[in-house]
């Protein structure tokens, strides 16, 4: 069922915060994904959500600067990393929406054991690489794929822009059961980008089919100061 836009503004839920995080060189690449296919690859007790009865597959790259635990200073080194995520988009029995990760790929180890270990994120290690010179932007995953971006003007947000960029929480599983965690932080400032090139396959061994051509959508956001991310809450 569509249930309409999520909102662009995010609800102040997430208190108190377990983890803070500044986000970096923030860009999205989406492409229009069956509701049937995605169903089988959402947590028990989540549904796909849509916008006029389609749903997306993102994949966003990003640069993490720095973490930090709900009360302490920003931890060295282990804190900031590249990261390249590939997402889905639920909604739970609750209402709540939340973003689905089906693997999520970082630079640096320790991060990505205490993720797996902890919220169960699906989290591997390769080489991500993500950069920005100017307008000029690209992204490396391992041996999976590359590509690059050029920065365009600012973007007023219409339904789709604001459909795969307004999520204020995620959807995972934690002992057993599935819960959502909030994660709120200030709306995206939004830039149009154009797809320069890309080689390889984004959403290998994510269980999600290869991208059926170009992404329909292509954004990009300098990012946030301020991500803060609750504890876990059950249904």
């Amino acid at each position: 069922m569509d249930r309409g836009l999520p909102s662009p503004f995010p609800p102040d839920d997430a208190r108190p915060a377990v983890l803070r995080q500044v986000w970096r060189d923030v860009a999205f690449l989406h492409w229009p994904l069956d509701p049937a296919v995605a169903a089988p690859l959402l947590p028990p007790g989540t549904r796909p959500d849509v916008l006029a009865g389609t749903t997306y597959v993102g994949v966003v790259s990003l640069r993490i600067a720095r973490t930090a635990p709900a009360t302490g200073p920003a931890l060295p080194w282990v804190g900031a990393f590249d990261e390249v995520n590939v997402r889905l988009y639920a909604v739970d029995e609750q209402g709540r929406r939340g973003v689905v990760f089906r693997r999520m790929h970082a630079a640096r180890l320790p991060a990505v054991l205490a993720a797996r270990a902890l919220p169960r994120l699906p989290y591997v290690w390769s080489r991500t690489r993500v950069r920005r010179d100017g307008d000029r932007y690209a992204v490396t995953v391992g041996r999976d794929a590359q590509w690059g971006l050029r920065i365009g003007p600012p973007v007023t947000p219409g339904p789709l822009e604001v459909f795969v960029t307004a999520w204020w929480g995620l959807h995972t599983r934690v002992a057993g059961r599935t819960v959502y965690v909030p994660v709120v932080h200030p709306p995206w400032a939004l830039r149009r980008a154009e797809l320069t090139g890309l080689t390889g396959d984004p959403l290998a061994a994510t269980g999600v089919p290869a991208p059926p051509g170009s992404p329909v959508s292509v954004l990009f956001s300098p990012g946030t100061d301020d991500v803060r991310i609750g504890a876990p809450r059950g249904g």
